[in-house]
């Protein structure tokens, strides 16, 4: 497919995080910068402000290694898929897209990011009367000892065969692993890529024995 850059000799490249599939921030390309990030398989963009190419992350360290690059339609706008190093916008928030506009609260759906996001809150701005909180605390001991109650609570649930009581265990189980991650500085994506890394062996494996 032919690119259609603008009078300016640029095209808007959506950066999509890989594994969340958050949108992380709008920059331009001009062909010169479109080439560098092909080459390096990381993102460089042309800034409008400055009139120059910059490679995210050469002063901060947040490199956004490239996945994958896809035009629309009609090729005059890219979607660019990255592993990040560290937080995509400059105020050092995850994505540039933190300002809510407007949220509909029949159609907002549940994210595991979402929860995240407010376990962590709840660490860093703590709420009083917040069971969170209250978990962050008490301190590691507790929040594993809750986690070791959730794991006997979801065994006793599926050796019950009761379908109802597992899910509830399952979701408590989810909601308090998730705590123990915060409070241990691991983020979703660090479980999400070694689980993509097991996917990766798993599938080889398979093959192997196909042959």
């Amino acid at each position: 497919m032919e690119l259609k850059f603008d009078e300016k000799g640029l095209i808007p490249a959506i950066v999509q995080d890989f594994y969340s599939k958050k949108v992380l921030t709008l920059a331009y390309m001009n062909r010169e910068s479109l080439e560098i990030s092909i080459c390096e398989r990381k993102t460089c963009f042309f800034s409008r402000s400055r009139q120059e190419l910059w490679r995210k992350g050469e002063t901060s360290g947040n490199f956004q290694h490239i996945v994958s690059i896809y035009a629309d339609c009609d090729g005059d706008a890219l979607v660019v898929e990255v592993i990040k190093d560290g937080p995509a916008c400059h105020t050092g928030s995850d994505s540039c897209f933190f300002e809510p506009i407007f949220l509909s609260p029949e159609l907002t759906q549940f994210s595991y990011d979402g929860l995240y996001r407010l376990i962590e809150g709840r660490k860093t701005e703590k709420k009083e009367g917040s069971y969170t909180t209250y978990l962050f605390e008490k301190g590691m001991d507790k929040i594993l000892k809750k986690v070791g109650e959730e794991c006997t609570e979801v065994i006793i649930g599926a050796a019950k065969g009761d379908k109802e009581e597992t899910i509830y265990e399952i979701a408590d189980l989810a909601y308090h692993v998730m705590v123990l991650m915060v409070e241990a500085g691991i983020e979703l994506k660090d479980v999400t890529a070694e689980l993509a890394r097991r996917h990766v062996i798993d599938h080889k494996v398979k093959q192997e024995r196909m042959q």
